[in-house]
């Protein structure tokens, strides 16, 4: 184990929970942690319970469903869930611990009240359902410490879908793997949290976004039919998100994992279109013609991104169509191909051929 744990004053400390804990639950904002009206009965989240208990929690087979279960029912759940999950992808994973985060003092139960408040607001905006999910956290020794201390801190740099926190699914851990940076010792660590999602709002890969769109939104994701990415926004990484668990673990890719990097990486090789085409660069300096300035500017953005394989090239091409639009798109390129096909018959000719 490790030389330097995680905090043990902030988590209960060990892989079960009390006898005594077992029959106790948080009294405090007893309207919220048991209004029936607060969360639909469809949510995600404990049979209809948006606000954990004392000591009361647990995770099930599918993709953010929940059960109700003692510790070590809930502690076997959580193994299994993660370690299955990882290995569908390509990982051996090895649990060497799970705490459940300590509730019990002053600090932690005004947390917890917070959290509680803003599920009941955000599900009386969206019809009674706050839309909070289970969500996978990763990061370094001292980040999950710090998290856990003080609360999630703003981010130094934009992410992959805008300036935010950025968590991911409970069935896909392996998203937030590569954050969580393993210790001294080789072993990593994530933060299992519950996340208020309300209405949700597609983020393109590359944005800048840094809060909801507009008042109908409340989060973000990469993609709304299967999302991979969940972004809270920094306004409010530390009401609506509220970690519960931390996992210490050792994770080894596969030779499946190895296979799946060569697949990614033979899918973003560049390749030549079958269709009319023109280099990027010559289509954003015929663009500066037709476009403001600020059009250019997000454009010459995406490619650069797209350079440094921040973004895919099928998402730079969809920001370029959203911005230009297809019509101006068609006749510059063709323009491009036609004056382009007229050079090389003059030099053909030019050549004797």
């Amino acid at each position: 184990m490790c030389s330097e744990k995680i905090d043990e004053n902030l988590v209960s400390g060990s892989n079960h929970v009390s006898a005594e804990k077992k029959g106790k639950k948080l009294t405090l904002f007893e309207d919220l942690l048991h209004d029936s009206d607060a969360v639909n009965s469809n949510s995600d989240v404990f049979n209809g319970d948006s606000c954990p208990s004392d000591c009361e929690s647990g995770v099930s087979g599918g993709e953010n469903e929940i059960g109700n279960g003692g510790g070590e029912e809930i502690y076997g759940i959580i193994t299994k869930n993660f370690v299955s999950s990882l290995g569908r992808s390509g990982f051996d994973a090895k649990i060497e611990g799970i705490h459940r985060i300590d509730f019990s003092s002053f600090v932690s139960r005004a947390k917890l009240q917070s959290f509680c408040i803003y599920s009941k607001a955000v599900g009386m905006k969206c019809d009674g359902d706050p839309n909070v999910k289970y969500a996978w956290f990763g990061g370094s020794k001292s980040e999950i410490n710090a998290i856990l201390s003080h609360g999630f801190c703003l981010p130094a740099t934009n992410g992959s879908h805008g300036y935010g926190v950025h968590l991911s699914p409970v069935n896909q851990p392996v998203e937030s793997l590569p954050l969580a940076i393993a210790d001294e010792d080789g072993l990593m660590h994530m933060l299992l949290c519950r996340v208020i999602m309300g209405e949700m709002e597609a983020v393109l890969g590359g944005s800048e976004q840094f809060n909801p769109s507009s008042e109908e939104f409340d989060s973000g994701v990469d993609d709304l039919a299967s999302p991979r990415k969940y972004i809270v926004w920094s306004s409010r990484m530390n009401t609506h998100i509220l970690p519960e668990y931390v996992l210490t673990f050792k994770a080894s890719p596969t030779h499946r994992a190895v296979l799946i990097a060569e697949e990614q990486r033979h899918l973003q090789t560049p390749r030549v279109p079958k269709s009319d085409w023109m280099p990027f660069p010559s289509l954003i300096a015929t663009l500066t013609k037709f476009l403001p300035s600020d059009a250019i500017e997000s454009i010459s953005k995406f490619h650069s991104d797209y350079r440094k394989q921040k973004v895919t090239r099928h998402e730079m091409i969809q920001r370029v169509r959203l911005i230009a639009g297809d019509e101006l798109l068609m006749a510059i390129i063709k323009s491009y191909r036609s004056k382009t096909k007229s050079s090389l018959n003059g030099v053909s000719r030019a050549l004797g051929k």
